[in-house]
C-alpha cells in the first residue's frame, strides 16, 4: 500500500498541501519514497496546560505544529524521525483520556486523541511505520528516550527537596534527565546529555549525583512512567500559542 502511494500524484499533492500550510518557515517535506499516512488534531500535554496541535504521520517522520487556521495555516513545525520513536499507552484518568506517550532520545511527551478508536488507529499506524523502517534498515528499536516533563500543575512545591514552594518569584524548572519540577537551588547544575543538546543542560541534584557516578539507569528509572498519574488539567483548556516546553531556560 505505502509503496504504491510513494510516487502517486495524489500523495505528492497531499504532501505539497501540508508544506504550504507551514509556509516558508517550515522545512520541505517532499522527498522520494515519503508517504503521508494520516493526519489529525491531537491534544499535546505541554508544560503549563494541554494544547491542540495538528499532527501529520508520514511513513518515516511524525510532524506537528501549532494551529493558526485549521486546515490552512500552521506554525512552529516539529519533525520527529520515526526510527527513534517508541510509544506507550497511558491509562485514562479524569478529563485526560485516550492518551499515549511519544518517546524519543531528544524529546518525549504525552498526546491525547478524541476517542479510543482514534487512539488505537494512531498507535497502530505509528507502530507499523516504525516496524517497517527498522525492518528495512536492520536497526534495533531505540532504548533511550528523554524524560516526559511533569506538567507545572502537578507540583506546588519542589519535587526534590519537598520544601520550596513555587511562586511568581520562585519559578518552576525542569530537570532534563528525570523531568521533575524542581526549584532553582535544586537544579543549579548542568550536565551534557548529547541526545538532547550539544551544551550542558539543567538537571536536578539527584540526577547529577547519579550521572556523575555512572548510575544512569537508576536516574532514568526514577520516574519512568509518571503518567500513570495524569495531570489534573482540563482538556478543554487549550490554546494555539507556543509550546511551553520549548524554553530552554526552564
Amino acid at each position: 500500500m505505502v509503496d504504491r502511494l510513494a510516487n502517486s500524484e495524489a500523495n505528492t499533492r497531499r504532501i505539497s498541501i501540508v508544506e504550504n500550510c507551514f509556509g516558508a518557515a517550515g522545512q520541505p517535506l517532499t522527498i522520494p519514497g515519503r508517504v503521508l499516512i494520516g493526519e489529525g488534531v491531537l491534544t499535546k500535554l505541554c508544560r503549563k496546560k494541554p494544547k491542540a496541535r495538528q499532527f501529520f504521520l508520514f511513513n518515516d517522520i511524525l510532524v506537528y505544529g501549532n494551529i493558526v487556521i485549521q486546515k490552512k495555516k500552521y506554525n512552529k513545525q516539529h519533525i520527529i524521525p520515526l526510527e527513534n520513536v517508541t510509544i506507550d499507552s497511558i491509562q485514562d484518568e479524569g478529563d485526560l483520556r485516550n492518551g499515549w506517550l511519544i518517546k524519543t532520545p531528544t524529546k518525549s511527551f504525552a498526546v491525547y486523541a478524541a476517542t479510543a478508536t482514534e487512539k488505537s488507529e494512531w498507535m497502530n499506524h505509528i507502530n507499523k511505520c516504525v516496524s517497517d523502517l527498522l525492518s528495512k534498515s536492520g536497526k534495533t528499536p531505540s532504548n533511550e528516550h528523554a524524560a516526559v516533563w511533569v506538567p507545572d500543575s502537578e507540583a506546588t512545591v519542589c519535587m526534590r527537596c519537598q520544601k520550596a514552594k513555587f511562586t511568581p518569584v520562585n519559578r518552576r524548572h525542569h530537570c532534563r534527565k528525570c523531568g521533575f519540577v524542581v526549584c532553582g537551588p535544586c537544579s543549579e547544575k548542568r550536565f551534557l546529555l548529547p541526545s538532547q543538546s550539544s551544551k550542558p543542560v539543567r538537571i536536578c541534584d539527584f540526577c547529577y549525583d547519579l550521572l556523575s557516578t555512572g548510575e544512569m539507569t537508576a536516574c532514568q528509572s526514577s520516574r519512568s512512567d509518571s503518567y500513570s498519574q495524569s495531570p489534573k488539567s482540563s482538556l478543554n483548556d487549550v490554546s494555539d500559542d507556543d509550546d511551553d516546553d520549548e524554553d530552554s531556560s526552564d
